[in-house]
């Protein structure tokens, strides 16, 4: 599986890449560029969240019923065709039908390639497999970012065609990769469980799956909710921070992933999982805690901005922590069959969060700095406590596969009873 599983983080990268190259400028297009005003802009905006809350119920039935591969393929066609459209639209109305179409298209792709991820590993090395994935992740969507901004001119419509374009291309060159991708057979799932009822009603009642998933909501409302509204908000009202200094602190962000990943996967694959995202809550409190002293401290305006930038790279070593281990601990909750259910269920928690979190934040951190910042320190707090009951609800091996592999070795092979207690 190692040719296929390269062939998919081709797709994570190229992906990435492709959100990364538009998305940071869909206001200022539809807004200047096409004359259309920030109201539809805004609209655009907020049409990529809803569509990705009304596909993805439906994307982990389709998942499960069909397999990942042609799941990815239709939404990569459908992210081609919204890109395209996007480019040539001249009125608010095919404006916004065209982000529908984008904004569906990339968010299936999420559930779809992490489920071939889980096809194509095994609990041993699902997580480097999703290091990997988050590692390339934040490298097309930076690369992205830079080459689309260098593209765009906001007085010409058309480098905004060609960037769409150039967009809808990379989409469709990533269907002629995937085509060429032979996936292990899934397992099918017995019964009548394929169903989307029965499906949705067997995810509802695994305790831990639940669990995880309420945790998984505040762990990205409480920092990727946080990036690009509340805490950009705060930097500039409360810290005084310069455009150039927010770049620099998103650009430390991905300098600390892109650094830290592979390090810290070799710290997490021996920990309990629950102990690791605990760790993350309270790395994330100190993070606030920096943000408290960069725009309420007394410092100089040098320190307050080594700090902002401080905060940034200290969520980007929680998140470095984090790729390795919610994705495989998914998968490993998830039933015979029921990846694409439980991957779905998760980007759905995910899209959720930073719907709300940029919606309860951004007004917060424009304004009420000092309960912004107090509160977001106890939402990572909670994390931590949260993560700790979650580790009640898991089998030692769901928590830490690697205590499953030590007792193969210890049992001389007798792989059997560790595969029942997972």
């Amino acid at each position: 599986m190692g040719a296929v599983l390269r062939r998919i983080h081709v797709g994570n990268a190229l992906s990435a890449f492709g959100l990364g190259f538009t998305v940071p400028y869909l206001y200022v297009y539809v807004a200047q560029v096409r004359g259309l005003g920030a109201v539809t802009a805004g609209l655009v905006l907020a049409v990529f969240a809803v569509a990705a809350l009304i596909v993805l119920p439906f994307a982990g039935r389709a998942i499960v019923r069909r397999g990942a591969l042609p799941v990815l393929l239709t939404a990569l066609v459908t992210a081609a065709v919204g890109a395209l459209s996007l480019g040539l639209a001249g009125t608010a109305g095919t404006v916004i039908l065209a982000a529908a179409a984008l904004g569906a298209g990339q968010a299936v792709m999420q559930p779809a390639l992490a489920t071939m991820i889980v096809d194509c590993s095994r609990t041993e090395t699902r997580s480097r497999a999703f290091a990997t994935q988050f590692f390339l992740q934040n490298l097309g969507l930076g690369v992205g970012g830079l080459i689309g901004g260098h593209l765009v001119d906001t007085s010409s419509a058309a480098s905004f065609v060609v960037l769409f374009a150039i967009e809808a291309a990379v989409f469709l060159l990533l269907v002629v990769v995937m085509t060429t991708v032979r996936m292990p057979h899934s397992p099918r799932v017995e019964g009548a469980s394929a169903s989307g009822r029965s499906s949705w009603k067997s995810l509802l009642g695994n305790r831990a799956m639940v669990q995880l998933c309420v945790l998984g909501f505040v762990l990205f409302f409480a920092c990727y909710g946080q990036f690009e509204s509340g805490l950009s908000a705060y930097g500039v009202e409360a810290a005084g921070m310069s455009t150039s200094a927010l770049g620099t602190a998103l650009a430390a962000n991905t300098l600390m992933i892109v650094l830290a990943q592979f390090a810290v996967l070799r710290f997490v694959e021996r920990r309990r999982r629950s102990r690791v995202i605990a760790g993350v809550g309270l790395i994330w409190a100190v993070a606030w805690a920096v943000a408290a002293y960069a725009g309420l401290g007394n410092g100089s305006q040098e320190m307050a901005t080594a700090a902002f930038i401080s905060t940034y790279a200290l969520f980007g070593l929680g998140e470095a922590m984090l790729s390795p281990t919610l994705a495989p601990l998914v998968a490993d909750l998830a039933p015979t069959g029921l990846a694409g259910q439980y991957n779905s269920a998760f980007a759905l928690v995910k899209q959720l969060a930073l719907a709300v979190g940029p919606a309860v934040g951004g007004p917060l951190g424009a304004s009420l700095h000092a309960p912004y910042v107090v509160l977001f320190l106890l939402f990572s707090l909670g994390i931590t406590v949260l993560a700790l009951r979650l580790g009640r609800e898991l089998t030692a091996v769901q928590d830490r596969p690697s205590a499953g592999r030590s007792r193969v070795v210890a049992r001389g092979g007798a792989s059997e009873p560790v595969a029942a207690e997972a």
